[in-house]
């Protein structure tokens, strides 16, 4: 019966580690490369040292993905009430001109980035990326104050915005 509960007792430990909120990127994310609109290669870490200062949302996504496309008008609506706010998307599309494609077609304001190895890729796995749409924000020295929202935490989004402002 100790052995049970001890794994029980592991298990519920390792489940909630899992799902922590990270407060930095790891050092192994900052030095992956993303691709620029104009088709040159960045490291995340270089890109944001271009918002510091800033509070910043990131949302990881792709054009392909049917959760990423409804959330739009909500990612709209948040950038209209947060006007002072840096948006930084990052792509997981399969191909540049989808993502450029993608990019024109949501007219999504905001700096834009290409990670070409997709979600499971080095980048994806960097971040802990397990779906998308997914929302990091990062206050105006540089820490993450959300790691992981997804498109039905749009309140919770919003309200930290309003705390940072």
């Amino acid at each position: 019966m100790k052995k049970i509960a001890l794994c029980l007792f592991a298990t519920v430990i390792a489940l909630s580690c899992s799902n922590a909120q990270n407060k930095e990127f790891s050092n192994e994310s900052l030095s992956k490369k993303l691709i620029t609109p104009e088709n040159k290669e960045i490291s995340f870490e270089e890109i944001l040292k271009k918002h510091n200062g800033k509070v910043t949302v990131i949302e990881v996504w792709a054009s392909w993905c049917g959760d990423c496309v409804k959330a739009m008008p909500k990612v709209k609506e948040m950038q209209a009430n947060n006007p002072n706010v840096d948006y930084l998307f990052v792509s997981m599309d399969k191909a540049f001109d989808k993502w450029q494609a993608g990019i024109e077609k949501h007219e999504l304001k905001g700096d834009h980035y290409w990670a070409t190895d997709g979600m499971k890729g080095e980048f994806g796995e960097s971040i802990d990326l397990d779906w998308i749409p997914r929302y990091i924000i990062i206050d105006k020295k540089g820490k993450i104050v959300i790691y992981r929202a997804i498109e039905t935490d749009f309140d919770k989004i919003n309200e930290q915005l309003k705390k940072l402002e």
